[in-house]
């Protein structure tokens, strides 16, 4: 049995992939101009298409920021008619405006298409059984790899995400095999079989999971391996990009080959925005290839990796990025959900009762990532436990429909926090990866 879903693609030489993208750029190039966005700022760098022979000419282009993406919104960065596009994906969080990104049915189809390979190159088939925990709708982890499950054609468990001794009865009834599943929430269904009496290492037909969407360290992986009796893949997507699929572990675990049919990988000084050498850390930044509907250049991702060096034993020839080492801006990823502390802040101060002064630590308790907010009161508030409890209880309210986690909420006197000389620390993330 081969292991390639595409094996002329992943396996292509270097110089006919490198050729493959030059062409595919060009394409991405006529199609972004059809933007008011990208028409007006190439113009202004009298750049086009044809500004484009091989791929390193694409450093010539500017880049696109997240900023970019918002100031455009809702639909100002579509490259096709909105008639010609059938669905839309969205980041989390009302603060400000979210960014949005377009999909056409090609779209669709060709992401389809990427997590069926990625899927694939993890050895699984259509005779398996794939549950997805992970929410449906805005967030693309969901319909991502809902429709990369359906292509690959296995029975597919959309079971969406919590409720986990319903995850545990699926699983065992339905003898599903393969589950894509955030790191914390991995390790604490471990916890729920154990209470459940139910060794998921005989008791179930797991083998497989794909974890991704949140930092995680390697030891964290190897014991979700051993807690859950599987091999753990590392997956890599941001709905910028389609979603889950840009980039993902083959069998060996030494890396995440990302697939450059689909986007173009650079990695840059943060701070200088110019290319790092192989092997050194850098900013993730992407360009897509095949997308209809939004085309993105130069998209600064914020995260923070490397490319590693060497071939991978396992004969695919796209380049391995490392694991992510951080991001390049305040940017907090928990529990799968990307949070920016001006989401926090601004709900924080909108309370007479609150301070300006506030912390916010993240730290593994248990088998768990959870968020800590400490943040002082102001000369307004009352010492009376009633008022303070029904304050805390509304304020953890907002913060939830905001940042769509539940964070741990302590009020404390004013002057108990730490006053930093020059920029305040605001967070603290005390997470190992």
């Amino acid at each position: 049995m081969t292991s390639y879903w595409q094996e002329e693609i992943e396996t292509m030489s270097r110089p006919k992939l490198e050729e493959l993208q030059a062409t595919l750029l060009r394409k991405t190039i006529e199609q972004a101009t059809n933007t008011p966005f990208y028409a007006k700022r190439l113009k202004e760098c009298n750049l086009s298409a044809d500004s484009i022979n091989t791929v390193a000419d694409l450093q010539k282009f500017p880049f696109t920021t997240k900023d970019d993406l918002r100031s455009c919104y809702p639909f100002g960065m579509s490259a096709i008619p909105l008639q010609k596009c059938v669905r839309i994906h969205s980041s989390s969080g009302t603060t400000g405006n979210p960014t949005v990104v377009l999909h056409s049915q090609q779209d669709l189809d060709e992401w389809a298409n990427q997590v069926a390979r990625c899927m694939y190159m993890v050895g699984l088939r259509d005779t398996d059984v794939f549950q997805n925990t992970s929410g449906y709708g805005m967030f693309t982890g969901g319909l991502g790899f809902q429709y990369g499950a359906e292509r690959l054609g296995s029975l597919t468990v959309p079971a969406a995400a919590g409720n986990s001794k319903r995850q545990i009865k699926f699983i065992t009834d339905f003898g599903v095999t393969c589950l894509h599943i955030i790191p914390s929430y991995a390790t604490r269904l471990a916890e729920v079989f154990s209470e459940m009496n139910i060794d998921p290492r005989k008791d179930t037909k797991l083998h497989t999971i794909c974890i991704g969407a949140e930092p995680h360290s390697e030891e964290q992986r190897r014991r979700i391996e051993k807690l859950l009796g599987v091999k753990a893949y590392n997956c890599f997507g941001m709905s910028e990009m389609n979603g889950p699929g840009v980039a993902f572990e083959c069998q060996e675990q030494n890396g995440l080959h990302i697939w450059e049919d689909y986007v173009i990988a650079e990695i840059v000084d943060p701070e200088t925005l110019i290319p790092v050498p192989e092997g050194e850390i850098g900013e993730l930044v992407l360009t897509t290839l095949k997308r209809e509907a939004m085309p993105l250049i130069r998209y600064r991702t914020r995260d923070l990796t490397r490319f590693l060096p060497g071939e991978c034993p396992c004969g695919r020839t796209h380049r391995r990025i490392d694991r992510f080492k951080g991001r390049s801006d305040d940017m907090i990823i928990l529990k799968g959900v990307n949070i920016f502390p001006i989401q926090i802040e601004t709900i924080l101060m909108a309370f007479k009762e609150l301070g300006g002064n506030y912390l916010i630590t993240i730290q593994t308790v248990g088998n768990n990532d959870e968020m800590l907010i400490e943040v002082e009161l102001s000369n307004l508030y009352t010492d009376d436990y009633s008022t303070l409890q029904r304050l805390t209880k509304e304020i953890v309210r907002q913060l939830k429909d905001e940042l769509l986690i539940t964070p741990t909420l302590k009020l404390v006197a004013k002057g108990s926090l730490p006053v930093s000389e020059g920029k305040a620390v605001r967070v603290k993330d005390l997470r190992k990866f």
